[in-house]
């Protein structure tokens, strides 16, 4: 069975809600699947997973130092975890908070190991985001990212 890794870093809780969602959407779409503050999460560990979902709250446009830390400590592995799939989300304070350069920051380091990623034309194309607590039309997002990666890491890995 494909193994699936939601790893997230969180102050406030929003993007931590973010992450239960996409966590229990794979669980739902019959993926083993672990939620794992990044903090538990240590760069070889990524090497077990068929996909890798990576989430964070935005500061100055871009992702908190401890997602950016365990990004920095995966180079070891470079090459490694190309032909899994990723995925990224990240919450805000406002509208034009950086959310997408946050997004694109996390896609830009996993295409950079070869990971396979997937836009989505509905919504938030780069991944799902939040301003504040994540509402309903967040949570979509989120349920629509974690549906679209089973299907293709179910593909991948199967």
């Amino acid at each position: 069975m494909a193994k699936v890794l939601v790893c997230y870093y969180s102050r406030t809780g929003n993007t931590k809600k973010m992450a239960e969602k996409i966590h229990e959407v794979f669980k739902r779409e019959g993926l083993e699947t672990e939620l794992k503050k990044v903090e538990e999460v240590k760069a070889e560990d990524l090497l077990s997973y068929d996909c890798i979902v990576m989430g964070s709250p935005t500061f100055y446009g871009t992702m908190a130092w401890e997602m950016k830390q365990l990004i920095d400590e995966s180079v070891k592995f470079h090459g490694k975890l190309k032909g899994k799939v990723g995925g990224a989300f990240s919450s805000s304070a406002n509208i034009g908070g950086g959310n997408e350069t946050t997004v694109t920051a996390i896609l830009d380091a996993m295409l950079i190991h070869g990971m396979i990623i997937q836009g989505e034309p509905r919504g938030d194309h780069y991944g799902p985001v939040s301003i504040g607590v994540p509402d309903g039309r967040s949570l979509k997002c989120c349920e629509r990212l974690a549906e679209n990666l089973a299907v293709l890491t179910k593909r991948l890995a199967g």
